[in-house]
C-alpha cells in the first residue's frame, strides 16, 4: 500500500513541511526542488511526481522556503535566486532520506524546476556520493554557476520549444557539462508546459530517467 506523509523535515537548520510519498516496493525516491515562486503544492510538479509514483518512485516535495522566508521572499524576490541556500537545504533533505529506516536503502534522484533545478545541480555537484540522477523542467541550469561542470550524475534537461531564451541557456549547459547530460526540446511547448500533451511528455521522459539511474 502506497504510503503518504505529510511532516517537517529537519534541514539546513531549520524545518520545512514537506509530502513524502512512498508506493510499494519503492526502487528509488526523487526530490522536488520548485521553482520561482512555486511552492509543493504546484500542480505541475505534482502531476510529474504522480506519474514517478506509478513507476513505483517514492517522491518529497517539499517548500524549500519557510512560510516566514516566503513572506519576505514575496516582498524582495531573492530569497527565491539565492542557489546556495536552497541547495543546502536539498542536501539537508537527501540526508534525511539517507538515514530514514524506509528510504535509507533506496537511491535518490532530484527533479528540479526553474531556479529549483540550478539548486538541484549545485547539491548533486557537492553530495554526488548521495545523488544518483537529475531532471530538470524549464531549468536555469546557468545559475549553477561552476559548479555545472562538477556535476558527475546523469543528467536530463527538458524544455519547452517555443521556451527560447532557456533553451540555448540548456544548449549551452549541456554542451559545458563533462557527464552523461541530454537534452530533451517539448514540441511546440512553452516555460510552464501549460499546452496539451506537454507535460504528460515531461512526465514520461523524466520517469524514464529515474527509472533507469535509480536502481
Amino acid at each position: 500500500m502506497t504510503t503518504a506523509t505529510t511532516t517537517h523535515f529537519p534541514t539546513a537548520g531549520t524545518q520545512l513541511e514537506g509530502d513524502l510519498v512512498l508506493p510499494p516496493g519503492a526502487h528509488g525516491v526523487v526530490v522536488f526542488a520548485h521553482g520561482t515562486g512555486s511552492s509543493r503544492h504546484s500542480p505541475r510538479n505534482r502531476m510529474v511526481a504522480a506519474a514517478l509514483n506509478r513507476r513505483s518512485l517514492g517522491t518529497l516535495l517539499v517548500d524549500l522556503l519557510t512560510h516566514e522566508e516566503e513572506v519576505e521572499d514575496a516582498r524582495t524576490r531573492d530569497l527565491r535566486f539565492d542557489i546556495g541556500l536552497l541547495a543546502d537545504r536539498l542536501i539537508g533533505l537527501v540526508d534525511w532520506l539517507g538515514e530514514h529506516p524506509e528510504t535509507r536503502s533506496l537511491p535518490v534522484g532530484l527533479f528540479g524546476a526553474s531556479t529549483g533545478a540550478a539548486a538541484a545541480l549545485v547539491a548533486a555537484a557537492s553530495h554526488r556520493e548521495h545523488i544518483a540522477a537529475v531532471v530538470s523542467r524549464g531549468g536555469r541550469p546557468d545559475l549553477a554557476g561552476p559548479a555545472l561542470i562538477q556535476v558527475e550524475v546523469p543528467t536530463l534537461l527538458i524544455v519547452g520549444e517555443r521556451d527560447l531564451p532557456v533553451v540555448e541557456l540548456n544548449e549551452q549547459a549541456r554542451n559545458t557539462m563533462t557527464v552523461d547530460a541530454e537534452l530533451r526540446i517539448v514540441p511546440g511547448a512553452t516555460h510552464l508546459f501549460e499546452e496539451p500533451g506537454a507535460l504528460e511528455i515531461v512526465s514520461e521522459e523524466a520517469g524514464t530517467w529515474f527509472a533507469t539511474h535509480l536502481r
